[in-house]
């Protein structure tokens, strides 16, 4: 059988665990465990801010482009897929003088799309930041994004 002393003993290592782990200056029980609801509400706001950070960092659209000899590759990834999705970004491809020399899509799910995009001849050269600029707009225009 655990003697009062013994129980009193646990009691206080546990309060000073609680103390050390809230960053408490507290002194008497009541105050850590004061502290410690007040550390643990913190805790819950951080939650809720980084979920809605996931959660629109979600809907953001992953596009990369990179620069080829005759042309740009571009990547990009879109966690929902949407009707239309691939149209809008080849009619922005289209828009800029863009013809597509290879591409491979998948939208189960996910959207993804990795796509070798030529230059026409006669077009003045087009920067890289245009193109993902335009693919990304392409995405925010499409219905349901």
């Amino acid at each position: 059988m655990v003697s009062r002393e013994q129980k009193r003993a646990i009691l206080h290592e546990k309060l000073q665990v609680l103390r050390s782990v809230t960053h408490s200056h507290a002194g008497n029980k009541m105050s850590i465990i004061v502290d410690a609801s007040t550390y643990i509400k913190e805790l819950k706001q951080k939650i809720g801010k980084l979920n809605q950070e996931i959660a629109s960092a979600e809907h953001t659209p992953l596009v990369s482009v990179e620069v080829l000899e005759k042309g740009f590759l571009i990547n990009v990834f879109v966690e929902k897929s949407s009707p239309g999705l691939l149209a809008s970004i080849l009619e922005a491809f289209d828009g800029l003088g863009l013809t597509v020399l290879e591409a491979r899509a998948s939208c189960a799910g996910s959207f993804r799309l990795e796509a070798v995009g030529g230059e026409d001849e006669d077009e003045a050269r087009i920067d890289a930041d245009v193109v993902e600029q335009a693919v990304v707009q392409a995405i925010k225009n499409c219905p349901l994004n």
